[in-house]
């Protein structure tokens, strides 16, 4: 693995790892930009943030790592809705700057490739895995 390839692994770690602590410490605000349509706030909440650290945890074995990665992904998607939410009524969420909130899926969609890329088998560690 590169040098790149390792701080990028690294980088979506922290963020998952910080993300999932965030729920649990933060979880009113987590709670509050869940949109309305939603049900049950504080259980997506906590639901979530479990699957964040599952999902930081699993990045650390190369084994788990691919599924990690792909389940990752599969969150981000997940839970842009609040970050939508956010864009789409910033009066709602005055500490932020409305640029802030567009930025925020900016940096999201950058998340998913830094997730895919970084998470991702290369082709060659397929061609030297041992065949069956």
């Amino acid at each position: 693995m590169s040098k790149y390839k390792l701080a990028g692994l690294a980088f979506v770690f922290l963020w998952f790892f910080a993300g999932g602590i965030g729920h649990f410490a933060a979880t009113a605000f987590f709670t509050g930009i869940v949109p309305p349509y939603i049900p049950w706030p504080l259980a997506v909440v906590y639901v979530s943030g479990v699957f964040e650290l599952l999902g930081a945890f699993g990045l650390i074995h190369p084994a788990t790592r691919p599924w990690a990665g792909m389940s990752l992904l599969l969150l981000i998607v997940c839970v842009s809705p609040a970050n939508i939410y956010m864009w789409q009524h910033p009066q709602l969420f005055p500490k932020f700057p409305p640029v802030l909130l567009a930025l925020r899926l900016v940096i999201q969609v950058l998340l998913i490739a830094l997730v895919w890329w970084s998470t991702r088998v290369e082709p060659r560690a397929l061609a030297a895995a041992p065949q069956a």
